[in-house]
């Protein structure tokens, strides 16, 4: 393949140029700002189901606590009434009264022991609360921090856009007007190469496409060859183009 010298030499301001877009692209998919976004909405959610299942816990407690205020309400209703019989001279038969102690010595114990349960229930309700109040201020900072985040992954965005349209822009004119066979051979080469890279220049005797120097023998040929003949890398197979430190 033939090509003017000058189109060659273009076709390489064509490869940094989709260089370029490719290392924007790169940028765009693999943004700190989404990763951390990502992270941070993971941890706002996580906070979200912890809090619920705190404030179950709290819902269940506060109904236990409820059901057993009311009977120690029952219980001290209870003792009024058998203290009101006992005081009131009305019982006198001695076993009857024994009874009616008896069953008051059990309300008390019993109101007790509810009394203590009741408050080793305000002490867990305390340390839940205590504990729902830090995931609630904790889901506050995360969901502010995805505010952040989110506006800064946009800006990046943003940014990203701007930079590639004028990438396109620089692309499209570099591009206009060059040979349609060496713009097929070259898109063909890039769209085969991991790298993206369908042209590279020989400096030096080294082809940038894949680093390497360039044999002795291709050398030769590149020396004697046309001006406008398009050469390959015999490495790598990118096209070739001499430029003025290519070391002939």
């Amino acid at each position: 393949m033939q090509a003017d010298p000058f189109a060659q030499l273009r076709l390489l301001d064509v490869q940094a140029l989709d260089s370029t877009l490719r290392r924007l692209e790169h940028r765009r998919s693999t943004l700190p700002e989404a990763a951390a976004l990502d992270e941070q909405t993971v941890r706002v959610a996580e906070l979200h189901d912890a809090a619920g299942r705190v404030e179950t816990e709290l819902a269940d407690v506060g109904r236990e606590q409820r059901r057993l205020e009311g009977d120690v309400e029952t219980v001290r209703a209870r003792q009024e009434r058998d203290n009101t019989r006992l005081t009131s001279g009305a019982i006198t038969n001695a076993r009857e009264l024994d009874s009616l102690q008896h069953e008051l010595e059990t309300l008390t114990r019993r109101q007790s022991d509810l009394e203590d349960q009741v408050l080793d229930l305000m002490e867990r309700r305390e340390e839940m609360e205590g504990r729902l109040s830090g995931l609630q201020a904790s889901r506050t900072e995360a969901e502010a921090e995805v505010l952040r985040l989110s506006q800064a992954r946009d800006a990046a965005h943003a940014s990203i856009e701007v930079d590639s349209a004028a990438a396109v822009t620089q692309r499209d004119d570099r591009a206009a007007g060059l040979p349609e066979d060496l713009l097929k051979l070259y898109d063909t080469i890039r769209a085969g190469t991991g790298a993206g890279v369908g042209a590279a220049a020989l400096r030096a005797r080294r082809c940038e496409g894949c680093r390497m120097d360039v044999s002795g023998t291709e050398l030769a040929r590149a020396r004697t060859a046309l001006p406008q003949e398009v050469l390959r890398c015999d490495e790598c197979r990118r096209i070739l183009v001499r430029v003025t430190d290519s070391g002939l």
